[in-house]
């Protein structure tokens, strides 16, 4: 079974990289990039005002963040230079979630805060 989204290679691009070349860093890396960017979304966060993007979903954004949270702790011994930049994406997002709540969480009980503890 192919995937049609991905357009097939062309004689003069770079063949397509094999998963079991890729370092795990990597592939951590690019995880977390995609759930933040996911939960940037959900927050409404590209919109020029969050409260009135189509794709805010508090709930769905809770979900990536714990996602996200969950990852980056089990990983961060791995990440080397990158485990700073994710962390503080990943406390921007909790703060982002924490302001955009009507009630917001008590501390310790936001998305991901059971990994990462209470954002301020």
């Amino acid at each position: 079974m192919t995937d049609s989204s991905v357009p097939p290679p062309t004689a003069d691009s770079p063949p397509p990289r094999e998963l079991a070349d890729v370092p795990a860093v990597e592939v951590i890396s690019r995880a977390a990039v995609m759930l933040m960017s996911a939960a940037a979304e959900k927050l409404g966060l590209s919109a020029e005002d969050p409260d009135d993007s189509p794709y805010r979903d508090l709930d769905e954004a809770r979900r990536l963040i714990t996602g996200l949270a969950g990852l980056v702790t089990a990983s961060a011994e791995y990440l080397g230079p990158h485990a700073g930049p994710v962390r503080d994406g990943l406390k921007t997002l909790q703060l982002a979630f924490r302001e955009a709540s009507a009630a917001p969480d008590e501390p310790g009980k936001g998305p991901g805060e059971k990994y990462t503890g209470p954002v301020w």
